[in-house]
């Protein structure tokens, strides 16, 4: 008879396996990127200013956004000719003046689709391509069991995000009412960015 001892597993790995577990259960996924809920990102104070806008009591009906009307809307934003600002302006800035950049547009359009009563939307700041230097910021809404970009900046139409190569629109943090949320893949970037002077937690730089 041959007998076989079992090693109880280190308590170290079984902590360490059990954290994996929750994070995995608690992570959101958001166009195949899971999203880790998180009290606070480098981009807060930036974004006091448009953070009624993102905050507000949404509309009635999500029946009333159809993807039809969420293009009518891109097209409207997209033709507005791009003009980096500093600061985030207010959809009001934004249809009043003369130019707008990405996260204007951006948030245009998540008030016109949050007003109308839109679910499963969120701001995301990221990169646009795997070899982009800056920022950039769109939405991703989840609806009828797909989820599409909308970049009102570079696109005139919605995109379905499992459609795109994986090389583009990487998020970094994203936020959706009050919530914020880190893309589990953004403390890499991060790393690399803050290596080439692109990226500082600290200070995080605008979205172009």
């Amino acid at each position: 008879m041959i007998t076989v001892s079992i090693a109880p597993y280190a308590p170290r790995k079984v902590f360490l396996f059990l954290a994996a577990i929750i994070s995995l259960a608690s992570a959101s996924c958001f166009a195949g990127s899971p999203f880790l809920s998180v009290p606070t990102t480098p981009y807060d104070h930036q974004m006091s200013r448009i953070r009624p806008v993102l905050t507000a009591k949404a509309g009635a009906g999500n029946g009333d956004v159809s993807l039809i009307l969420v293009n009518h809307w891109i097209g409207d934003l997209r033709a507005i000719p791009y003009g980096f600002s500093m600061e985030w302006k207010t959809p009001a800035e934004v249809q009043s003046g003369d130019v707008a950049d990405c996260k204007g547009k951006a948030v245009a359009l998540y008030n016109q689709m949050h007003s109308r009563g839109a679910e499963n939307l969120r701001l995301v700041i990221g990169k646009r391509t795997s070899m982009s230097r800056k920022t950039h910021a769109w939405l991703e809404w989840s609806t009828n069991g797909s989820t599409y970009v909308l970049d009102p900046t570079i696109n005139w139409s919605a995109s379905r995000a499992d459609r795109l190569g994986r090389g583009s629109y990487i998020p970094l943090y994203a936020y959706s009412g009050s919530q914020k949320y880190r893309a589990a893949t953004s403390t890499m970037l991060a790393r690399n960015d803050s290596r080439n002077n692109f990226w500082d937690t600290a200070s995080a730089p605008a979205a172009h």
